[in-house]
C-alpha cells in the first residue's frame, strides 16, 4: 500500500468541554455510538476530546478538511477489544471518501492520547 496522507490534531480538553453542554454540538460532532461510549467514561472530555482531534487529523490526512460534504457524525472513532482505535466511515461522508482516493480499499491507522489538559490525534490513510 502506498502512503496517501497523514493528518494531526491536538486540542485542549477545556476548550472542547465547553462545547459538550451543547446537545446540537454533540449530535453534529458525534455519533450516537461515540456519546454512548464517552458518557460511560470516568473523563468524559477527555474521550470526547479525544475522537474530535482524530476527525479533525483524520480530514487533514484525506487532505479535504471538514468541508465538501466530509460530516463529523460519519467519522466515528471506535475501539477494538484490545483498545486499539479506529475509524470507521459511514453514509455520505464514507462515499465523498472513496471518490476521492479512487479505491474502495484503503487503510485508515489512528493513534491517539491524552493527558489532563490536551488530546492528540495522529492519522495515515494508505491505498
Amino acid at each position: 500500500m502506498k502512503l496517501f496522507g497523514v493528518g494531526t490534531d491536538i486540542i485542549r480538553v477545556k476548550r472542547l468541554k465547553k462545547s459538550l453542554k451543547k446537545k446540537i454540538f454533540l449530535s453534529r460532532i458525534f455519533n450516537e455510538e461515540e456519546i454512548t461510549k464517552c458518557k460511560r467514561t470516568k473523563l468524559n472530555s477527555n474521550c470526547f476530546a479525544k475522537r474530535f482531534a482524530a476527525k479533525e487529523a483524520f480530514s487533514k490526512a484525506l487532505g479535504t478538511g471538514i468541508s465538501k460534504g466530509i460530516n463529523f457524525n460519519e467519522i466515528i472513532v471506535l475501539n477494538e477489544k484490545s483498545g486499539k482505535p479506529y475509524i470507521k466511515l459511514i453514509n455520505k461522508t464514507k462515499k465523498i471518501v472513496e471518490r476521492k482516493l479512487k479505491k474502495k480499499i484503503y487503510k485508515i491507522s489512528l493513534s491517539i492520547a491524552d493527558e489532563k489538559d490536551y488530546a492528540v490525534a495522529f492519522v495515515t490513510i494508505s491505498i
